[in-house]
């Protein structure tokens, strides 16, 4: 296996592997996990604050002075 180099953290989001899941009885379907917990932070909300603050800087809503607060609790 070999090691990539990111200039940025967030460009290692969302390049999650997927695993093959055998031991879950017969099936004609292959079944497939994405490891999620593969993103920096161990969460799918990775890929979601990343969308978000892509979004809102492309919108001009942020800038450089800005600064974004992230309450969170549970799964949301």
């Amino acid at each position: 296996m070999s090691s990539r180099i990111f200039d940025d953290i967030t460009a290692t989001i969302g390049a999650t592997p997927l695993v093959r899941i055998k031991k879950l009885g017969r099936s004609d379907a292959d079944i497939l996990a994405k490891l999620e917990s593969f993103n920096p932070c161990g969460s799918i909300k990775d890929r979601i604050a990343v969308s978000m603050i892509d979004a809102a800087e492309q919108e001009g809503r942020l800038n450089s002075e800005t600064v974004v607060i992230e309450p969170t609790s549970g799964n949301t």
